[in-house]
């Protein structure tokens, strides 16, 4: 098992959140992981890239090479489209129609999304709606990632455990309303994925 995901987005839209989350879920499935350090402005609304790679054997880099990612999981339109020259052949974007409109010539999101959807494979996620409905649109993050769980080659169980881990400290409320964020992101691409 090997999987290279590019994390995309904007400062603040929790990427991070999203690569601990996989990451926990490796480790307890017995995994491998390397992480990138982010790549960009880490501060909220500057653009935020971040390489994560997964294997049952041991790992030489941490950069994943341009056409080579497996899924590229953005939580913000633009910046899926920025990386899909990183997208292998038959990879997935999986990303959130949500804009984080940060600059004045953010271009319409319907070009954005016709360059996507020429894609081969692709999930696209109105993830803010979804988070809402769970109880908070700061979940769109763990939403994108039920989006990508049925990719990812880990198990719900144990992406849904590193959700519990993460946010245990804030509360089993905070908890509950993440994995909820999850789940209904993992059933509405579970229904589109084509078999």
């Amino acid at each position: 098992m090997k999987k290279d995901i590019i994390l995309a987005g904007v400062g603040g839209q929790g990427i991070l959140s999203i690569a601990a989350c996989i990451g926990l879920a490796a480790l307890r499935e017995g995994l491998q992981l390397k992480q990138a350090e982010v790549h960009g402005m880490s501060q909220r609304g500057g653009a935020v890239q971040s390489h994560l790679r997964i294997s049952d054997s041991p790992i030489a880099s941490d950069i994943i090479s341009e056409g080579k990612a497996n899924i590229i999981l953005s939580v913000e339109p633009m910046e899926a489209l920025r990386y899909l020259p990183m997208l292998a052949s038959d990879g997935w974007v999986v990303t959130s129609i949500n804009p984080f409109v940060n600059i004045p010539n953010y271009p319409l999101l319907d070009e954005i999304l016709r360059e996507i959807w020429k894609c081969h494979h692709y999930v696209t996620v109105d993830a803010d709606d979804m988070a809402k409905n769970a109880g908070s649109i700061k979940a769109a993050n763990m939403v994108m990632l039920g989006a990508a769980s049925p990719l990812l080659g880990l198990t719900a169980t144990s992406l849904e455990a590193g959700v519990s881990e993460l946010f245990a400290a804030k509360g089993q409320a905070i908890v509950d309303l993440n994995i909820k964020a999850f789940r209904a992101g993992r059933e509405w691409s579970i229904s589109q994925i084509k078999p």
